[in-house]
């Protein structure tokens, strides 16, 4: 009956939905974006690309489908809008190379190679200017400037040939040193000036409003926090203020229209049914996404899914990298953010930095690991210590043949799937007990802790192991557990309710099969 009806959903979807083409690799022929023979012209101007608090990301972190972000799609959109004759500049407001002002020591060798894979990926982009913050200076202001990048001081100007006109680039810590070096952009001969200035949305908004201010544009380079810029950000006033998505997940487009006569810019506001669309769009996409998403989806559903998300995201695509309308008799400029989609292509010359990086870190940590690393102590007296799987599988069969049929039992191997299990961004959520008492402390000591075992949600159970019972084991875990993998930005559409019967079954809180083969309860 179940396959009846999943039958007559996809052949109602498939007369639905325009006829899907197979997903090509990315960066492959077909999916890059020539410009349409039909398209518009460019109108004489420039564009300029802003990426900020990037937090020392390469790619986006997680196992979800369909995650934004990555430097090698970054770079496809600047290598792209460089065909298209007009000037373009790549700015990076800062706050990039690391993801935390201080590291721990094994943490050095990984978060060192990534800092130099960014700055090498900014310079296939041809970066023209970056702004430094707090988190780009985590190992000295030697090591950043021994990466070698075109640089802005705190409170310094940059001014930039873009065609026509001249581009300022200002870098400040706070407003009162923005208003000083955004004048002195003026009085250098810049036409329009973007300030980029340490500090959180807020802070922005109130130097925006300061009196002096000589910047067009202010971007905020430094969110408040790891979660606190999940979305990008536009505050429209005199002088307008975004904030980016971190992460590298989004970049900042600005088109720059020029007039016959040079005069000051006005932020265009006619894009409002393109506004409108893309928004639609995205909604369409986000619901699309949870239904990707959703445990035991059928395989050919989710494809069909996964294609009418492609479509949406190519139309979004088109819009967002469209030339503006001419400005007429007016100097004008444009905001765009450009989400970097999971569908989206990537330049091969800056993809290849990428997985030269992961070929060196794993190597890199393990000989780390070999020649530093320190066993996990023992539990404090009195503590549970971790004590792994196998010990738990003794008592326990009936729930650890439930556990074998779920994810968590080859967390582990899907890092070995993709070369990353010795990347210290990931292998905290694919063991059992990292960096506590009795789990993972060494990279090169991880046998009888791989997966996320039975102790990653029940808890250490070495007490619990020299005495049996309810009261020396957490028996039901509660949600708090889950999301400390399971949080925004690693598992985005988590929901416990629907997650949690996954992993369940008989002898582990179910009376049915586990649902992790895809098939829902009998009724």
């Amino acid at each position: 009956m179940r396959a009846a009806v999943l039958a007559v959903l996809v052949s109602a979807l498939l007369a639905g939905c325009r006829r899907q083409e197979a997903r090509p690799p990315e960066g492959s022929p077909s999916e890059q974006q020539a410009p349409s023979p039909t398209a518009t012209a460019a109108p004489p101007g420039a564009v300029l690309f802003l990426s900020a608090d990037t937090r020392g990301y390469l790619g986006p972190c997680g196992c979800s489908e369909n995650m934004r972000g990555g430097i090698g799609r970054a770079a496809f959109q600047v290598q792209q809008a460089r065909k298209g004759g007009q000037p373009v500049l790549y700015i990076d407001g800062g706050n990039s190379l690391f993801g935390e002002p201080h590291l721990k020591a094994d943490q050095v060798p990984q978060e060192e190679r990534k800092a130099k894979a960014l700055a090498d990926a900014f310079r296939t982009m041809g970066i023209a200017a970056r702004a430094t913050g707090e988190l780009d200076d985590t190992r000295g202001a030697a090591f950043r400037q021994g990466l070698g990048l075109p640089e802005v001081p705190s409170g310094g100007v940059k001014v930039l040939d873009a065609g026509a006109r001249k581009v300022g680039v200002v870098a400040a810590a706070s407003g009162e040193a923005l208003v000083k070096a955004s004048q002195q952009a003026r009085e250098q001969g810049a036409d329009f000036v973007v300030g980029l200035l340490d500090q959180p949305l807020e802070a922005a908004q109130a130097a925006a409003a300061l009196p002096g201010l000589a910047a067009n544009l202010v971007v905020a380079t430094h969110s408040a926090g790891e979660f606190s810029a999940e979305e990008n950000r536009l505050v429209r006033a005199d002088v307008p203020v975004v904030a980016l998505q971190s992460k590298g997940r989004s970049l900042l487009r600005v088109d720059l229209t020029y007039a016959q006569a040079k005069g000051p810019f006005s932020l265009q506001r006619s894009q409002g049914d393109v506004e409108r669309e893309v928004t639609a769009l995205e909604q369409r996409m986000a619901l699309l996404d949870k239904e990707i998403a959703l445990p035991g989806i059928d395989p050919k559903l989710k494809a069909l899914k996964q294609g009418k998300r492609d479509e949406l995201s190519a139309r979004k695509q088109g819009l967002l990298t469209a030339p503006p309308a001419p400005a007429a008799d007016v100097n004008g400029f444009g905001l765009r953010f450009l989400p970097l989609e999971s569908n989206l292509p990537t330049a091969p010359d800056t993809q290849a930095l990428v997985k030269a990086y992961d070929a060196d870190v794993g190597q890199l940590n393990l000989a780390w690991a070999k020649a530093h690393g320190q066993d996990c102590p023992l539990p404090e007296k009195g503590k549970a210590g971790f004590v792994g799987s196998a010990v738990c599988a003794d008592c326990h069969p009936d729930a650890t043949a439930v556990w074998e049929g779920t994810k968590h039992h080859h967390a582990w191997e899907t890092l070995e799937e993709v070369g990353k299990q010795h990347h210290l961004n990931c292998i905290g959520c694919h063991v059992t007990g990292w960096q506590k008492p009795g789990g993972v402390c060494r990279l090169d000591k991880v046998a009888g802790r791989e997966d996320v075992g039975c102790e990653s949600c029940h808890g250490p159970g070495s007490k619990h192991v020299d005495a049996p019972s309810p009261a020396t084991i957490v028996g039901k875990p509660g949600q708090a557990v889950c999301v400390t993998c399971h949080n925004t930005e690693n598992s985005p559409h988590f929901d416990f309710a629907t997650y949690l019967p996954r992993i369940l079954g008989p002898g582990h809180g179910g009376t049915g099969k586990s649902g992790q083969a895809g098939e829902p309860p009998s009724k």
